[in-house]
């Protein structure tokens, strides 16, 4: 296969490529928001996070977050479809449903959907300047369903004083359409930002056209996203942000396209989220107060039937933050979280506490500790130990140990296929991991993993609690299990040439009630100039040794970007560039060849 063989050569110059040695520079120092419940460099924490920044972003050309997020070590994506459908994403091969999504401190997973899930099959890259995902259980920072880890996603912000504008403009393949502006500022005591973003396509078949399905899905979706702060002579920093999304997107459903009853799948969702949060210091504790509410209004439509799923969740919480001497600080508070669909609801109160202790001169270490009560399953108590240890400034090894729950969703307790008497989940994970760092002209990164995850949730067609005749939602006997190793690197050939790779080995050999990935997954990136003006990025995605039978494929994306100058750039982006035909989710179709052009500028 044409595809393999390039990703296997880029793989092999990249590996083979690292140098022996390097000067001995350390590369700047990174900020994670997510690895602990302070900002914290990355240097400093045992946790294993990938930050992904706004110019990779925009160097890759994405629709989708999702797309991009399966470019990522630990991470894989099955889609339903084009975008506008379902999209789930798996983090160390367990599913959504563990995986909390935060968009500027608001938790986004929908309280109506059946396990209280993110569907990323909607969220484009149009407002999006930042994602990092925290990998590993992180109840004890997060509380439910952190069972996987975290993504946390920041909008667009001022990046220095002054003020920003940007707008992007695309056309493409399937009659796509994206247009989005920006504008942010900033002073001394002051920033504010606002985004608004528009998407429509006309889109290809949800279920594969191979199989005979015809009917093309389309897709169409406004967004807007805003941010402010004002700090205050005193020291009083008081903020907003939020965002609201109306969309309408078609599906197919199982039985695919059927002759007479075209458009006749589809969903509509109007989604809106926002924060309120204040920030101050009384006496030597540092305090933020904050309070988030999101909405979700989904309609999901098939054969001439019509059924609403609206949820909302509310969250008041206080986090507060003191030195303990020279190398100790600790974080502490209690947040209370409530849920709401159909009539039904949950509350769940939690208090938490976390030591970041400067343990020696090259040792930190994080202990986090949670405990939780939920209106319906009672209490859970999760922790977690993290370690970083610099054997030198470029060489660092991590560990961390912790465990998570998933308290049940709303769906899963109150609808006519829900038990009121269903349990938590339970998981314990552990990673440990070693990074290397060589200047600015290359790095390393390998994490051994391990999670697993009891007492799960899932469909049960004996089950009778719900006094349906074909089932309910039950606990499922027996342990679900991951563990693998993730490799990530890069290597600066020369100053024209960046070679990037990301490899994911995972064993899902114990897999009860947890549907299985692929075991190799493995993702290869160049990126090169090759004018002043002229620079190119092209991808390989391989994907091999798939569940359920399903085949082996290679894909490959590519870009070239110019440089007008004065803040401008056109792009030509190209999807799956040797039109391979293949599936991430069995009986749903993929984009075949796509172009796309598009403008960029900044002002």
């Amino acid at each position: 296969m044409q595809t393999l063989r390039i990703s296997l050569l880029l793989t092999t110059a990249l590996v083979t490529a690292l140098p022996a040695g390097a000067e001995d520079t350390t590369a700047l120092d990174e900020i994670t928001v997510s690895a602990n419940l302070e900002a914290t460099g990355t240097d400093r924490t045992g946790a294993t996070v990938t930050v992904v920044t706004a110019d990779a972003l925009a160097q890759a050309g994405d629709t989708r977050v999702a797309d991009y997020l399966a470019r990522l070590p630990g991470i894989s994506v099955n889609g339903s479809g084009p975008i506008g459908t379902t999209a789930s994403l798996y983090l160390r091969g367990a599913p959504a449903q563990y995986i909390p999504v935060l968009v500027d401190g608001i938790e986004v997973g929908d309280p109506a959907s059946p396990q209280g899930a993110y569907d990323f099959g909607t969220l484009s890259t149009a407002d999006v300047s930042r994602i990092e995902v925290l990998e590993g259980s992180s109840s004890a920072l997060y509380g439910s369903q952190a069972v996987a880890g975290v993504i946390n996603i920041t909008t667009k912000r001022a990046t220095k004083p002054g003020t920003e504008q940007s707008v992007a403009t695309e056309y493409g393949q399937y009659a796509t359409r994206k247009f989005s502006y920006s504008v942010a500022t900033k002073t001394e005591n002051a920033e504010a930002a606002l985004t608004y973003s528009h998407l429509s396509t006309h889109g290809f078949s949800a279920r594969d056209e191979n199989d005979g399905n015809y009917e093309a899905d389309g897709y169409r979706a406004n967004r807007l996203s805003f941010f402010g702060q004002y700090t205050f002579a005193n020291g009083l920093t008081l903020g907003a942000n939020g965002f609201a999304e109306k969309s309408w997107g078609e599906f197919d459903d199982y039985t695919g396209d059927v002759a007479g009853t075209p458009g006749d799948d589809f969903t509509t969702r109007d989604t809106k989220g926002a924060r309120v949060f204040a920030d101050f210091v009384t006496g030597t504790v540092a305090n933020t107060l904050d309070a988030t509410w999101f909405d979700s209004d989904r309609q999901s439509c098939s054969n001439g039937w019509c059924d609403p799923f609206d949820g909302t969740r509310t969250k008041l919480g206080y986090q507060g933050a003191t030195d303990l001497g020279a190398t100790a600080r600790l974080v502490f508070g209690a947040d209370t979280t409530k849920e709401k669909s159909a009539g039904a609801s949950t509350r769940t109160n939690g208090v938490f506490g976390e030591l970041n202790w400067a343990a020696a001169e090259k040792l930190d270490l994080t202990f986090s500790l949670r405990h939780d009560d939920h209106s319906d399953f009672g209490g859970f108590t999760s922790g977690r130990i993290a370690a970083v240890y610099r054997l030198q400034d470029d060489l660092l090894l991590r560990a961390s140990l912790g465990n998570g729950f998933r308290a049940p969703s709303l769906y899963e307790l109150f609808s006519v296929y829900g038990d009121p008497d269903l349990k938590r989940e339970d998981s314990q994970s552990a990673d440990i991991g070693i990074e290397k760092r060589w200047g600015e002209t290359a790095s390393l990164r390998a994490t051994a993993f391990y999670l697993d995850a009891k007492n799960l949730i899932g469909w049960d067609y004996a089950a009778t609690a719900c006094g349906q005749p074909w089932g309910c939602y039950a606990q499922v006997p027996g342990h679900s299990r991951r563990s693998g190793l993730e490799l990530a690197g890069h290597y600066r050939v020369s100053p024209r040439l960046d070679l990037a790779a990301a490899y994911t080995y995972t064993d899902t050999s114990v897999s009860t009630g947890w549907a299985a990935v692929a075991r190799h997954d493995l993702t290869v990136t160049a990126t090169g100039t090759i004018t002043e003006a002229l620079s190119g990025d092209m991808s390989v995605h391989y994907v091999a040794d798939r569940p359920d039978g399903m085949p082996e494929y290679a894909v490959v994306n590519a870009s070239l970007d110019y440089d007008f100058g004065e803040g401008r750039t056109g792009y030509l982006r190209v999807e799956n560039l040797f039109d391979k035909e293949y599936q991430t989710n069995k009986g749903y179709g993929t984009s075949d060849r796509a172009f796309y052009v598009g403008l960029r500028a900044s002002f």
